[in-house]
């Protein structure tokens, strides 16, 4: 069995690709963690976005 991580931050261009990152974490039972952020490096909008394992164990 895979050892996920409880936390990642997902960064990339904003285009389909990175939905589609961020689309299939979730399925896998992410979960967004806090707002999006934006940037642009002077050619390409780069956004980054952390989730979280939804994970049942509460401490």
């Amino acid at each position: 069995m895979e050892n996920k991580l409880r936390y990642r931050l997902i960064t990339g261009k904003d285009d389909a690709s990175f939905c589609q990152r961020i689309s299939k974490l979730l399925d896998e039972g992410y979960k967004l963690h806090g707002s999006p952020s934006c940037t642009f490096n002077g050619q390409d909008v780069i956004v980054a976005q952390a989730v979280i394992l939804n994970d049942c164990k509460e401490k």
